[in-house]
Parts: C-alpha cells; structure tokens; sequence
C-alpha cells in the first residue's frame, strides 16, 4: 500500500480519546510529536494534506510534514495534561525535524557503554549509535556529562585508555592506575567477571537507579564533615551535583511512582500485545510496546511470563519492582526468575490502588489499542499480498497463482567483480533463507545477458543434481513465477539458460523494466503496462527491488574486501602477520578505513610509530 494510504487508514482507525501522535518517515525516524484532546478528530485535520486532499487549507509546514509521513503511531492517556507532558517528553527524545527545535540532534552528547569490548569503557560520544553498545541521554550539558564522566572514574575504576583491548603498547599501566582510579585490566589484575560487575552499578546508576548511590555519597560526606576533613566533604558534594545533572534526563514527572516497571497486556485469538511503563525515582521514563504473534490460546499468565522472559534477559537493568495486570495470578515463579537474572529481589506484584493502579490501566488500554491497530494492519497487508498474487495470475494468464516467485539480478561495475542475486517470495513475503549470491565466473566484459544466462542455467542445473554432495534444498522447489530484472534481452536471455534443461516451457517468466515499468512475456511482443497502483505491478516491484538490493550489497562488499586487501598490501610497515591483526580488530574494511590514529594505535601487535605512518598513508591517499 502506498505510504499515504497507510497513513490515511491508520487516522481512520484512531481512537477518540486524549493522547500524543507521531508521525514518522519512511526511514522509521520522528517527524513529528502532536497532542490532542481527541486523537481521532486532530488526526483527521491532516486529512486535506493527504494525496486527493486540499493541501491549501494546511500552513505549510503542516503539509510538508503530511507529505513526508509513512506510518503514524499514538499513545492514549489518561486526560490532555498527561498528554502535554507526554508530548514534552517525546520531543526532548526525539527531537522531530517538524516540532520546535533549539539545536540540531548530531550536537547531542551521550554516554556510551561499550559493551562490545571485553573490559567495557564508559566515554562520552556524539557519533551515530552502533549496534551491541549502551547509550544514554541524549544530554543538553556536554561540560557537565564530562565532570560526571570524571566522578564515576572516581568513584568506579573502569578503564579510560582508548581502543578495543585494554592497556598501552608498552605492556606498563598507566597513571590511572597509581591514583586508583582504575583497576589495570590490562595487567591482568582483575578479572572480567568482576570488572563487569563494577560496571554494571555504572549502568543502574545512569540507567535511574541513582538514589543508592546518592544516600551513600552523602553518608561519607557526612562523616567527613564531623572528622574536619572539609577538603573531602567538598569533593563528596560535588560528586553529588555531578550524580544528579547526568540524571537530567528527559522524564515526565509522576509523583508516587517510585522506581518499577508497569506492564499492560492485551489478547486474542490474533496475538498479544505488551506495553512497558517505565518508572524510575517518580517519574515516567519511558513507553516501549511490543507486539507478540503465534500465541494461539495461550492464556495471559502465559503470555507474561514467556514475555518477561524474552524482555528482561536483554535488559541490562532490572528494576527492584514490576507491576503486572490484574488478570497475572501466579508471580512467584515470574519473581523468582528476575531474581537470579538481577542478582536481587525483585518484586513482582498487581496494583490494587493509587497512581500505579491508574498507570497499569492506562497500559492495558494502550495495550488494546495497540493490539487492534497491528492486527488491522496485518489483515490489510495479507489481504494486499493476495491481491497481488491473484492480480498477477489473471494478467500474465497463468496456470496456478505464483505462490513462490524468484527474483533475478546482476550487479556490476564495468567488467570486474559481476555478480547475481536470486530472491524468493512466498505468499507475498520475502523468503530470506533461500536467497543466494553468485559470483559470475563465465562472463567476460560488461554483458549482462550473458552473466543472466549464466546465473539461471546455474540456479535450474541444480534441479538435476539432487544426489550430488553440493545440492541445495533451497533450489528444490520450482518457482510458480520467474522475474528477471531487466528488459526484453534479459528475458531472452534466461530463456535460452531453461532451454536446454526442457524447463522452457513449465517455467513461467516474465521481466521488469525500470524505465517505464513494463512486463515483458515469452509469448507477446508488446509489454504489459500496469497501472501504478495495480496490486500485481506492486509485489513484482517488490521482489525486483529486493533482487537489486540484494546485488548491489553483495557487489559493494566484494569491491570493498577486494580494495581493501589491495591497500593493505601497500600499507608502510605491514606485513601478512599485521594485516590479519587489523582486519580481525576491526572487523570489516569499512571500519578500518574510518579508524582515527588513536584506534589504529590500539591495534594489538601494530607499534604506535608503524600505526600512525599508516594514518598518514591513509589520509594521504584519500
């Protein structure tokens, strides 16, 4: 479905209560954060912003906004006042391009965690968040996350040298260590498991759970105060405003909350849908929703047991009390299993009254909104996948409907490093695990009829060497439907690879041109020109747009790999011994290419004098 489309369904379907909006991109990212005393009447004001609408009577920014949206998603509350702090707060995390903004989002400092190392470093960061690390923030005070940063070296003696492994080249520890403040990993002085833990208060106390070390903080100042040591007092409350400017995050304020988790929870016989209010020291935190499928008849003790499982084993902290729906019975069990995960008692409870009672209502009505909301999307889209296939049946006249279509693609850059993808739908959806590359080894120059040839006579050579060692069972199954990418000389082109094997005949395949979108058949001359919203011509977009995705990554990563090992050979001072420890420290040739001299040096076995000639190699080089 087109994204306004989406977009016009999903303002249909909202619902006629108080709550925040969100209007986001075909990226996934925040566009926009609205409130409304009625969702479904301010949404319906974007209406004329829509395709077919009267964009006039929007201001134009409103319009643009409606232009670019591809999804929109919305929160219930319980009145507008908790929507307008709810809004406030999603801006603050967000900060939409749409929404009224005092700097721009890349200025932003965070705090990282880097939990991809061995011995994690705690560091402050305004790069663009990489995947299997911990962030948090973002923060409004750079000056301030650094003097906090220098408080929890002081108070925590985790690792401030930079790079991977912990330690210099020389092999000696540095000054960190003589002032105690840090443990020397890289001396072998303390063990993973214990670092880890030391880093973990680290994560509870930038994660909220701040009060115990605050309490603890003031105690020693206390007692350094009644021993006259003035000098260490000092150094004590300054640790304290510290502590609590990193903690200036954004939090809509609920008074009587406390620090826990409340989870809402709604079901039927389509799938479940989870809502996690998290509270931290009386405020709410944060909102995260989760959408549960295949749950069949499962009962709600069930569903929530299997979803706290699945959650807290990811979660990197726990907090000492989650409230679940009136309907959970059993909790001991639930208890007993976030204890071992937190190392600490965790109480799992129903709410009987006040404010956590009010909030786990207000999450299992988010819950069944949300649940509603994804179970008519998914109605919506099965039923445009069908419509697709059958679509495709009728116009291309073929003998069953083309449950399973493979998509075809050859990808290159002049005449080396040709390569070829083969995608696979079934029933309208992507079928990943029988995707396949292919090197093309028998073409010579840039001739992508040839290398089609090659790639389709390789794919359907494997229908008769299902006793060989090499068969693979992805290729055993006959598509219902071929997709070449490409024109009439492509289609000719696998054509004459199905020839040979008599598949000719049985094997229906069709082209897709970019240009103007026409289907090219073996058995007509002419193309088929297929309205732009025909569903038939959308899912065979679909699948050749997933066919050339396919390629061209595969194409990327091989002409990377290949520079990468040329330049490698040229570096100044690297022999095979340093080239294998590069690439296994930094694991891709993209990151090492992007490395600064400051990680280049942390590479185990590089001398720093060898590292920083290859920076300059580099940089010289481009």
């Amino acid at each position: 479905m087109d994204p306004a489309e989406e977009v016009r369904q999903q303002i249909q379907h909202s619902p006629d209560l108080p709550g925040v909006y969100l209007y986001r991109d075909e990226l996934g990212k925040v566009a926009y954060v609205g409130k409304a005393l009625s969702l479904k009447k301010r949404l319906a004001s974007y209406l004329p912003g829509l395709p077919g609408g009267d964009a006039a009577r929007l201001p134009v920014k409103v319009a643009e906004m409606v232009q670019r949206a591809a999804n929109l998603e919305w929160i219930v509350t319980t009145n507008e006042a908790e929507a307008l702090l709810l809004e406030h707060n999603l801006i603050k995390q967000h900060r939409p391009p749409f929404n009224i903004r005092l700097r721009d989002d890349k200025s932003y400092p965070y705090i990282m965690v880097t939990l991809e190392d061995e011995f994690p470093r705690v560091m402050l960061t305004r790069q663009p968040h990489r995947r299997g690390n911990l962030y948090f923030g973002p923060f409004a005070n750079a000056a301030k996350v650094r003097e906090t940063l220098d408080v929890l070296g002081r108070v925590f003696p985790l690792r401030s040298c930079r790079g991977g492994a912990p330690g210099r080249h020389s092999g000696s520890p540095c000054l960190q260590l003589h002032i105690k403040r840090c443990m020397a990993p890289c001396r072998g002085d303390v063990p993973a498991e214990d670092y880890k833990a030391v880093l973990q208060q680290v994560i509870d106390l930038l994660g909220g759970r701040q009060r115990k070390v605050i309490i603890d903080l003031q105690t020693a100042m206390k007692t350094a105060s009644r021993q006259h040591d003035f000098e260490a007092a000092a150094a004590y409350r300054d640790r304290i405003e510290a502590l609590r400017h990193v903690l200036e995050k954004q939090q809509i304020e609920a008074s009587g909350l406390g620090s826990s988790d409340i989870l809402g929870l709604a079901s039927d016989s389509w799938g479940a849908n989870v809502q996690v209010f998290v509270t931290r020291d009386g405020k709410l935190a944060d909102r995260r929703s989760f959408t549960m499928v295949n749950v069949e008849a499962a009962a709600d003790e069930e569903l929530m047991t299997r979803f706290i499982g699945e959650y807290y084993s990811s979660t990197p902290a726990i907090p000492a009390e989650i409230i679940v729906p009136s309907s959970i019975a059993g909790t001991v069990e639930i208890a007993d299993f976030l204890k071992n995960l937190r190392g600490a008692n965790v109480e799992v409870r129903r709410a009987e009254r006040g404010d956590k009672r009010r909030l786990q209502e207000m999450a299992d009505n988010n819950a069944r909104l949300a649940l509603a909301h994804e179970r008519a999307r998914d109605e919506r889209s099965r039923e445009r996948r069908f419509e697709g296939i059958s679509r495709l049946e009728q116009v291309l006249s073929l003998p069953a409907p083309p449950i399973r279509i493979e998509g075809f693609d050859i990808s290159n850059l002049g005449s080396e490093n040709i390569v070829a993808s083969m995608v696979v739908f079934e029933g309208g959806v992507p079928k990943k695990a029988h995707y396949r590359k292919f090197n093309v080894v028998g073409t010579f120059g840039q001739d992508d009829f040839a290398a089609m040839n090659e790639v389709v006579g390789r794919r359907f050579a494997s229908l008769k060497a299902m006793e060989s060692p090499e068969y693979d069972p992805s290729f055993e199954a006959v598509p219902d439907l071929l997709l070449i990418d490409g024109g009439k000389g492509q289609l000719n082109a696998a054509v004459a690879a199905l020839a040979p094997l008599g598949l000719a005949d049985s094997v229906p395949i069709v082209s897709l041109a970019k240009r103007e979108e026409e289907v090219f058949t073996t058995w007509s001359d002419d193309p088929i020109r297929l309205p732009a919203d025909d569903p038939g011509r959308l899912l065979l977009q679909r699948v050749r747009d997933e066919a050339h995705r396919f390629a061209v990554g595969f194409h990327r990563a091989k002409r990377a790999a290949q520079t990468t090992e040329s330049l490698l050979d040229q570096l100044p001072g690297i022999g095979e011994k340093r080239k294998r420890a590069i690439i296994q420290h930094f694991g891709s040739p993209e990151r090492f290419l992007q490395a600064s001299r400051e990680e280049l040096e942390a590479v185990p076995g590089i001398p720093g004098k060898v590292a920083r000639e290859v920076h300059a190699y580099l940089h010289k080089t481009g």
